[in-house]
Formats: structure tokens, C-alpha cells, sequence
């Protein structure tokens, strides 16, 4: 029989597809030599039991679930397939029909991918973006520079935003001290907004040797929930007051950056390159952004299955798992550290994996839409750039991606050119 699709509601429907008597048998007979090394019966040594006398002790019928796990996974995806819908959960199978000598026939309850209604495409407008560099742009820059390479030193007078201070505290509540309120020979950047609001404020103005008695209040939403909303004084003792010295905007400077200059005229020159260079990437990716947005804004999709969002949060946790990872942390480290749980961790995500669902949705009909299909040359360049950026070998990553995985993405990607490619750069907000 031919597969028939049935929608029960929006994004739901029931599936029924037979699966080819031949296919069943050939399958019957994998399940019976998965299983044959575990049978063992009266009159024969354990996994020396043929297929005859095993199906006259136990018939062909004791192999179906088996059997069923064989030959289940391509003859759905070859049904689905043929009616043209993408299954997003797991199938909820019921047998219609298992007989022997015969097809099977089998209903599978199934969400799929909602449709889209595709809006306007192609020749969007896209308010344009500067990407103009100043010489503001460059002294402030350099200047950012001078900053990362300036050298501390004691200074005599009060301390200001932006010196260093190094301090003995001791923190209490109600004249008792408390976990985490106390350290010495601490170096806190003033202005830094490191410490609890108030704290970095009283110190400014004080010099080395001074005592300062600060006095803040934990902010209600403090992570420590012991102490959130609670009063505390601060017995703070300043050792040394540091301020920056920048280093002198000369020749020297500009040579010790090892940006490849050897003077102050080159290195501005060098500044504004890479500067344009930024500007202009980050420009890129706005456009592009912005373009792919007003696409968003004029297709429709009638509802997304949870299911999909769901299968993104799962995603996005665990990439946030191997960025922990990568850090020396855990999952449940964090978790203690910062008081979330998995449930708080799942709820921020989801906004932002119900928005990469409906981009990557309405992606998708822009492919069908052009009716892209990526070639093999084109295969070959993903995995190689892959391979680039990932530092991997170009056969180990086509191992561990599978041509549909790649086709999928480099789909995308093309969608998203002919998008950027035909977008129009207008002045002014108002966008048609």
C-alpha cells in the first residue's frame, strides 16, 4: 500500500505505511542471527540452534520485535518521505497488521515541521550602516591600547576612579562576620563595579594607611541568598594606592605593540586598517541580520511545536556545558556557584531557541523556495573549511557529519547569500 498522511491538528498527524513481506523476512532472519548465540535448547549446545528447529519451538513470531527494530527506521523514513512531511518527535507506533507471509502495516503518530507561509525574500530593505573610521575612532583606540599596556604605580595623594587599591576587609553583619567577608592584601580596581554597590564609592578619596569603616546593603537579588537585603559593614584597611602610568605616544610605543609598525604615522595607519577591518565585519553581520529579520516579519508560521523549541534548549545547554568545560567547570559546579538549576537554565534559553527555530524554519522554505541543492563540490568545500576551523582532519569530519547534516547547512547558507546578496541599503529607519 502506499504510505496516506492524516492531520489530527496543526502540526500533528497519523502516518500509515506497510512495510514489503520480502523486506519483513529479511529482517526476521537478522533478528534470528542478533539473537542465535543466546538460545540454547534441550539437545543442543548454547548458539548451535538452527533456524528450523527454532521455529518450531518458538515460530517466526517470538522474532517480530526484532525484526521490527530492523527494518522499522528506513521504511518509515522512506513513507514520510514519500508523503512529504519532516517528522520532529519520536514516532508513537501502533501495529495494524503483523501476519506472516503478508505485509505489515503499521500507524505512527508523529509532530512534524510546521509550514510556512514565505513573505518577501528577496530585494529586502535594510536601513544602511556606517562604516565610516574617524580619527576619533583611531585615538580612542590607541588610547585603549595605551591603557592595556600602562604599569601601576604607588601614588601619594587619595585614591580616584580608576586606581587600584590594596586593602585588609573584614565584613560583618550585626557584628558577626560572615563567609566570604574577609580578605587581605586584596587589589580592587575602583570604578570596577566588582564589590557590592557602595563599597568602591568609599574608598575613593582616601589614602595609604587610612582605615575606612564602609558601611552597604546586599542588593535583594544577591546570589548568596543568606545575605540579599541584609546590611553589612566593611573594617577596611588601605595599604597602597596605585594609579596607571601610560606608557609616553612616541615611536617606542608604537614599535612594542608588535603590530608590524615602526612608528607613530604607521601605527595610526595600521589602527584605521584594522579598525575598517572590524567595522566593516561587524556591518556585515547586521546587514545580514536585519535582512534575515524583515523575512521573519513577513512570513508566517501558524504554531511551533514544543517539542522543536525543546530540542534547541537541549542544544544550547549542551554547548553551554562544553564552554564550561573548556573553563575547568562543571554543570553542577556553576549550578551551586550561582544558585540556577536546571529549570531556571532552561527557561533563559528558551526565548532564544524559539527565535533560532523560527529563523532556521523560515530558512528552510527559502530553500525550498529556490529549490537549492548543494553539489558535491560544494560538500567538499564545507568539510574542508571545517576542517580549517576546527583544526581536524577533512576525513574526520566527514565521519562525523552526515551528508544530509552538511546538504542542511550549506542550504542555509545559500539561502542566507541570496537574501544578503539581493538586500537594499536604504538611509533613514522607515523600511518598506
Amino acid at each position: 500500500m502506499k504510505p496516506v498522511w492524516e492531520k489530527t491538528g496543526t502540526n500533528e498527524g497519523t502516518l500509515k505505511f506497510s512495510i514489503d513481506k520480502e523486506e519483513v523476512s529479511k529482517a526476521v532472519d537478522q533478528a534470528f542471527n542478533r539473537i542465535k548465540n543466546r538460545v540454547q535448547l534441550p539437545g543442543f549446545r548454547k548458539g548451535k540452534v538452527n533456524r528450523t528447529v527454532y521455529r518450531q519451538f518458538y515460530g517466526d513470531e517470538s522474532l517480530y520485535q526484532d525484526a521490527l527494530e530492523v527494518v522499522f527506521p528506513k521504511s518509515f523514513e522512506k513513507a514520510f518521505k514519500e508523503v512529504g512531511i519532516e517528522p520532529v518527535s519520536n514516532p508513537d507506533l501502533t501495529i495494524d497488521k503483523m501476519n506472516p507471509d503478508e505485509d505489515w502495516v503499521l500507524e505512527a503518530k508523529v509532530t512534524v515541521k510546521p509550514e510556512v507561509k514565505l513573505g518577501k525574500y528577496k530585494g529586502v530593505e535594510v536601513e544602511k550602516i556606517d562604516r565610516t573610521v574617524t580619527d576619533e575612532d583611531v585615538d580612542k583606540e590607541i588610547q585603549r591600547r595605551r591603557e592595556q599596556e600602562a604599569e601601576l604605580a604607588i601614588k601619594d595623594g587619595a585614591a580616584e576612579d580608576g586606581d587600584t587599591v590594596v586593602i585588609d576587609y573584614v565584613g560583618t553583619i550585626d557584628g558577626e562576620e560572615f563567609d566570604g567577608g574577609s580578605a587581605k592584601n586584596y587589589s580592587l580596581v575602583l570604578g570596577s563595579n566588582s564589590f557590592i554597590p557602595g563599597f568602591e564609592d568609599q574608598l575613593v578619596g582616601h589614602k595609604a594607611d587610612d582605615d575606612v569603616d564602609v558601611k552597604v546593603t546586599f542588593p535583594e537579588d544577591y546570589q548568596a541568598k543568606d545575605l540579599a537585603g541584609k546590611e553589612a559593614h566593611f573594617a577596611v584597611k588601605i595599604h597602597e594606592v596605585k594609579a596607571k602610568e601610560l606608557p609616553e605616544l612616541d615611536d617606542d610605543f608604537a614599535k612594542d605593540l608588535d603590530l608590524g609598525v615602526e612608528n607613530l604615522t604607521e601605527l595610526k595607519d595600521k589602527i584605521r586598517s584594522i579598525l575598517e577591518e572590524e567595522k566593516n565585519d561587524n556591518a556585515d553581520r547586521d546587514m545580514q541580520n536585519n535582512a534575515i529579520q524583515q523575512v521573519l516579519e513577513t512570513s508566517e508560521i501558524e504554531e511551533i511545536p514544543p517539542v522543536m523549541i525543546e530540542k534547541e534548549v537541549d542544544q544550547q545547554l549542551t554547548r553551554f556545558n562544553a564552554a564550561l568545560q573548556t573553563r575547568g567547570f562543571s554543570m553542577p559546579m556553576y549550578q551551586q556557584v550561582t544558585g540556577t538549576t536546571t529549570e531556571d537554565l532552561r527557561k533563559q534559553y528558551e526565548e532564544e531557541a524559539k527565535d533560532n527555530v523560527l529563523t532556521n524554519l523560515v530558512l528552510e522554505a527559502v530553500v525550498k523556495a529556490e529549490n537549492i541543492k548543494p553539489s558535491q563540490e560544494d560538500i567538499d568545500e564545507e568539510i574542508k573549511e571545517l576542517a580549517e576551523e576546527y583544526k581536524m582532519e577533512p576525513e574526520r569530519v566527514r565521519q562525523t557529519l552526515s551528508d544530509d547534516m552538511l546538504i542542511h547547512d550549506i542550504g542555509i547558507k545559500q539561502a542566507i547569500d541570496i537574501i544578503v546578496d539581493s538586500a537594499k541599503e536604504v538611509e533613514g529607519k522607515d523600511k518598506k
